[in-house]
């Protein structure tokens, strides 16, 4: 794998394809993908405090042999616990977990709105404090980012969105380019549900490709950092395997068409 990396607002650099770990109901299993992960090369793994499974992950890079700045973490802070002080507190949980006193990258889950502006507070104050290296937000479409924007002393470095060609908000891609923001896309293979689309595996024959990895390119050809999940070896090598082929302007403007808001989590849009 080619260690391709963006660097964020802040001159953080992040690794531009990564692990994602929300797997609920295969805990159990996450340290061992997050091991494989990192064996193919993989240096980003996204969790979550309300995932579950930030001691996992934690052991896995242990586990790894890698040292701990080379493998970039990032967390976030869940609805229930934002706030000023409950969001100080979750951190604090967060980093005890994942055995780290700076963390690379902190991010609000959801745009909670009687709690977004003492929320952010919180991030801001963790990163004067030098806790986190770069701090952003998840799920926040634009009118979320304007009111946030209109009261924050840092920009955010990061908006992680669910982003395939079937949710695909250029919109909300372009406006994040204009406030200097970072996309990180998940749900990128659309949980396999659009995997025998006869558009993509048109391409992925061109390609002599999985229409996964096909999915998993578009994402980053799109600019943003990408974080495919799945608890399977084989599965894990194959979406790290995607350095080596590009999408041409056809390909992407055709993939560019597909969507039809089919979404794994809900729409921001609907969120105040």
């Amino acid at each position: 794998m080619q260690n391709e990396s963006v660097t964020l607002n802040n001159g953080v650099k992040m690794p531009l394809l990564g692990l994602g770990v929300y797997a609920p109901s295969h805990n159990s299993e996450v340290q061992q993908a997050v091991e494989w992960a990192l064996e193919a090369g993989c240096r980003l793994i996204d969790t979550a405090s309300i995932y579950g499974n930030e001691t996992e992950v934690a052991a896995a890079v242990q586990a790894s042999g890698l040292p701990t700045a080379d493998v970039f973490i990032t967390t976030k802070v869940w609805n229930t616990d934002q706030g000023y002080d409950g969001t100080l507190r979750a951190f604090d949980d967060s980093a005890g977990k994942l055995g780290r006193d700076v963390v690379d990258l902190y991010l609000i889950h959801w745009p909670v709105k009687q709690h977004r502006h003492d929320t952010w507070r919180a991030l801001e104050r963790l990163y004067t404090e030098g806790r986190v290296r770069a701090i952003g937000v998840s799920n926040h479409y634009p009118n979320h980012l304007d009111e946030l924007l209109s009261q924050a002393t840092v920009t955010p470095a990061v908006n992680q969105i669910e982003l395939s060609p079937y949710c695909y908000r250029p919109d909300v891609l372009d406006y994040c380019r204009s406030k200097g923001v970072q996309v990180e896309g998940y749900a990128p293979l659309v949980r396999g549900k659009k995997h025998d689309d006869p558009r993509l595996i048109a391409i992925a024959e061109r390609h002599q490709k999985s229409t996964f990895q096909v999915l998993i390119r578009w994402s980053m050809q799109q600019g943003a950092v990408t974080i495919p999940k799945s608890i399977h070896r084989e599965r894990i090598q194959a979406n790290f395997d995607v350095f080596d082929f590009e999408l041409n302007t056809d390909e992407m403007a055709m993939l560019n068409t597909c969507y039809d808001n089919t979404r794994i989590a809900d729409d921001p849009d609907t969120i105040d």
